[in-house]
């Protein structure tokens, strides 16, 4: 049989698929498969090519809100909902179908937290929430009203309960009596191509926008498994891609840089680091490994797969006193702190014996500590760690980071007060 590109191709892929799958699964540990080998088997190259993030200035371009009137007023002349379809696109990541077959009950507020609801058909998926923005929440709500107007103007009446549940968000403006056929993704994408050449920034795809989620996601910190599960991939190998971009970035070599945590039984023992040598490959291998393998923590990353997988962790989140717990190079900054406040804690001790207690519970702590810096001296890193700061960019997108309070007035607070904790009627 004469070997060729495509059987080439496939054979190294369908090799590296089944041996990816036993990596993930465990199965590979458990007949004793080493994890190197299954790193370095080649990928051999596609024929055909996946789609890259918008490029900066594109993505500019594209969230300018005069760029965005435009496609408003001369690309969607009937108010089809161009608009509200692509910036449902850019905030959320979904698959354009995915947006342009909303229902009109797709929206809802719980606990004062704006939700979209909308079926991932691709993977079996149905009536799925995600946290939306309260601008994005905004501009559906009024993309409803117009349907519903229209729904009016047509028959004269408001749509009853089960018309609600059945129509459109973008009902389609051909052979839809009922409203209840959604636009094609032909329509939109036609007027989306029309405005891109109106721009002259090059030919490019809605797809795109999931792309740079994903890669602005990885970036500032989340693993393949939680973009394969927001995204609503079928497995994390189809994640995978969207490390091109971001294991380039310097900050990510240090987070490649694992030691064992203080609740193990040798801290601070050198568990993973990218060499002086490695190629860009081995390192985006390296990269996607050790997001396999683990999920973020407070201070360092969790390696328990069942908590990696999503499940509960059973010892109620004592990540620094868990074997299961490992620290980054990425981290160092918040250890550094930390030996900061408990070298704080012994110099005002009442005497000391409870100094000495102090010190040794920090033991094991201090020793992880030294040699996480000892493994980042080693590989010249250890300037970078400290010039990173304390808190993670994937904080800001938290609500709880964005509360603030004085330290004054918090210690001010009547602790047997129960009126301040209620909230009004």
């Amino acid at each position: 049989m004469k070997v060729t590109n495509y059987t080439r191709r496939q054979t190294f892929n369908e090799a590296r698929s089944i041996l990816r799958d036993a990596l993930e699964a465990g199965e590979a540990e458990r007949i004793g498969l080493p994890r190197e080998f299954i790193i370095a088997l080649p990928k051999a190259q596609r024929a055909d090519r996946t789609r890259n993030p918008f490029p900066d200035p594109v993505a500019r371009a594209l969230a300018n809100e005069a760029n965005l009137q435009l496609l408003d007023d001369f690309f969607d002349p009937n108010d089809l909902g161009h608009r509200d379809i692509w910036e449902a696109l850019v905030f959320t990541g979904r698959r354009a179908s995915e947006i342009t077959e909303l229902r009109l009950e797709c929206t809802s507020i719980h606990r004062k937290v704006p939700f979209l609801w909308h079926d991932q058909t691709k993977v079996g998926n149905l009536d799925e929430a995600i946290r939306i923005p309260q601008r994005l929440y905004e501009r559906l709500e009024l993309r409803k009203q117009r349907t519903v107007e229209r729904f009016e103007d047509l028959y004269g009446r408001s749509p009853g309960p089960k018309e609600l549940e059945t129509l459109a968000l973008f009902p389609s403006p051909q052979k839809n009596p009922d409203g209840t056929v959604a636009i094609t993704y032909s329509i939109f994408g036609d007027a989306f191509r029309d405005w891109l050449e109106a721009l002259d920034i090059g030919a490019w795809v809605p797809h795109q926008a999931r792309h740079s989620l994903a890669t602005n996601l990885l970036k500032n910190g989340a693993g393949l498994h939680h973009i394969k599960q927001y995204l609503g991939h079928i497995s994390v190998r189809m994640a995978e891609h969207y490390a091109k971009v971001a294991s380039s970035e310097v900050d990510d070599a240090l987070e490649r840089v694992w030691v064992s945590g203080p609740g193990s039984a040798e801290p601070g023992l050198l568990l993973a680091s990218p060499t002086e040598h490695m190629t860009r490959a081995e390192a985006q291998a390296m990269a996607i490994d050790l997001a396999r393998r683990s999920t973020p923590a407070e201070g360092g990353f969790c390696t328990y797969q069942p908590v990696v997988r999503g499940d509960a962790c059973p010892w109620e989140l004592d990540c620094h006193n868990c074997d299961k717990f490992v620290m980054s190079g990425a981290d160092l900054l918040y250890w550094r702190r930390k030996a900061q406040q408990w070298a704080s804690l012994a110099e005002r001790a009442p005497d000391d014996q409870v100094a000495n207690y102090l010190h040794t519970v920090f033991e094991p702590t201090a020793r992880a500590i030294a040699g996480l810096e000892k493994a980042l001296a080693g590989l010249g890193m250890l300037e970078d760690a400290l010039a990173l700061d304390l808190r993670r960019p994937q904080d800001y997108f938290d609500r709880m980071w964005t509360l603030a309070f004085k330290a004054s007035d918090l210690a001010a607070v009547d602790p047997d007060g129960t009126d301040s904790y209620e909230e009004s009627a």
